[in-house]
């Protein structure tokens, strides 16, 4: 894979770079496996997946290889691509880098700041590229608006919301129920790093976050930027189906705008494969890089800190 950064010299990527998925669960099946068999740039190599029956059903579908070992993998491909839980991605996305492949990651790319420092740490050190796949960040028409709020100022204020009936009160558990790390970590961890990946570009770093807990796993962040603004999250995986939904709102001296709906998540990830291909080309790194995923895992960890065990 070509590099980026000043760790190793810039080299053409292949033709058509070859990408490993690594994961089997339901994000793999509805959103990673199609996104890369549909991808015209790069070829669908294989998977590796911890129950080795699951992976081999996933690249029978596919008519790809099954690894059962990650190295295997990383060797034979240019990209790794991840869909497993995050402290999982950490250390296997270490190694990854370490055999030279780019890496397309999930959110959040490690639940501990020690963890997601060594992955955009690797990342530098073998030069390889990196990119994070942040929903609105890709999906549009959310992306281009977050872009284009991106380049205005005089920002005052901001609120999101991003409440899944993931562990709902009142209903059946969604398909990603039977997920231990979204039990333990809750909607700060899953669907925080959403929320954070728009209000860090449109309004600026984040300065100082407080985080208070409600009802179930609901926590509440108030947040200062760099402009100046103030913004407040209100995050769940807890919520009742009928109060679930994603809403995010800023305002400012040229007006209000609110998050429009996004519904493509498959071509997003396809668009998340291109921006890492892009940065492998130019040798230049993404913004939403696994620095800039390290960065969430900071805020949010510090926002973990404050809330009563």
């Amino acid at each position: 894979m070509s590099s980026v950064g000043d760790a190793a010299e810039f080299s053409p990527p292949p033709a058509r770079p070859r990408v490993g998925l690594l994961g089997t669960g339901p994000w793999a099946r509805r959103t990673h496996a199609p996104a890369l068999a549909a991808h015209a740039g790069t070829e669908f190599a294989g998977v590796w997946g911890r129950r080795p029956e699951a992976a081999a059903e996933l690249a029978a579908e596919y008519g790809v290889k099954v690894y059962d070992d990650p190295d295997a993998l990383f060797a034979d491909c240019d990209v790794a691509a991840f869909a497993l839980p995050p402290d999982v991605q950490a250390l296997l996305a270490v190694r990854a880098a370490a055999a030279g492949c780019g890496l397309l990651l999930d959110k959040p790319v490690a639940t501990t700041v020690g963890d997601a420092r060594a992955v955009a740490d690797a990342a530098e050190r073998h030069g390889v590229a990196s990119v994070v796949f942040l929903t609105l960040r890709f999906a549009e028409p959310a992306a281009a608006w977050v872009e284009e709020q991106a380049g205005r100022s005089g920002w005052f204020s901001a609120s999101a919301h991003w409440l899944g009936a993931v562990f709902p009160p009142d209903g059946a558990p969604s398909a990603y129920a039977d997920s231990p790390w979204r039990k333990a970590k809750g909607g700060l961890w899953d669907v925080g790093p959403h929320a954070l990946s728009v209000l860090i570009p449109v309004l600026g770093e984040v300065t100082s976050v407080t985080a208070a807990r409600g009802p179930s796993d609901m926590v509440q962040l108030a947040l200062r930027h760099t402009s100046g603004a103030a913004s407040t999250a209100v995050l769940s995986l807890g919520a009742p189906v009928a109060a679930a939904g994603v809403g995010l709102e800023v305002r400012g001296a040229e007006g209000v705008f609110s998050l429009p709906n996004w519904t493509d998540v498959p071509r997003a990830y396809g668009r998340a494969l291109d921006a890492l291909l892009t940065a492998v080309r130019t040798g230049v790194p993404d913004a939403r890089d696994a620095r800039f995923a390290a960065r969430l895992t900071e805020i949010l960890a510090q926002a973990e800190a404050q809330l009563p065990v």
